[in-house]
């Protein structure tokens, strides 16, 4: 298995793995806008076989009145891969990225109350919290956790720092 960033031609494959596996689905356009925005932040896994297995789509909350923070759009891993470790891989890209490259304090995103999976992930091995819940979040009606992971551990890296001088 491999994790690499993303680049325009995953796009394809990123959406068919949230439509495998995910109720919220996005048009293409909505991979794009990411891709050319924040063309650092999204990453992909990839079996042997170059086939895109696992996803996570993100980017940066644009409030001019908050610290800088990230955001996570979508997670998705195909069925037959979870439990490998490849969501928290991704998710762990996806965080030093946002450090590096944008200095974010911190990292939000949205859960269903029921995905028990995610929320064991994202609280037990990736340190979230639960911030607030959003009532009838999701078109269908359930409530989602608002969740963060503060950032402040995460140092950038040298090379960041290099090319940010």
């Amino acid at each position: 298995m491999n994790i690499r960033r993303a680049t325009i031609d995953d796009l394809p494959g990123m959406q068919n793995c949230n439509l495998m596996n995910l109720p919220e689905n996005y048009q293409l356009k909505y991979y794009l806008y990411h891709a050319l925005s924040w063309p650092q932040l999204s990453y992909v896994a990839e079996d042997h076989r170059g086939r895109i297995i696992g996803y996570v789509l993100a980017k940066m909350e644009e409030d001019a009145k908050d610290v800088p923070h990230g955001h996570i759009t979508s997670l998705s891993v195909m069925r037959s891969y979870r439990r490998l470790g490849v969501a928290e891989k991704l998710m762990r890209q996806s965080q030093q990225a946002m450090v590096d490259c944008f200095n974010a304090q911190y990292l939000s995103l949205h859960v269903r109350k029921s995905n028990r999976a995610a929320l064991t992930l994202y609280r037990d091995a990736l340190k979230f919290e639960v911030h607030d819940i959003e009532s009838k979040y999701y078109a269908d009606g359930e409530d989602a956790y608002a969740m963060r992971c503060n950032l402040s551990s995460l140092k950038r890296t040298n090379s960041a720092t290099e090319h940010a001088a």
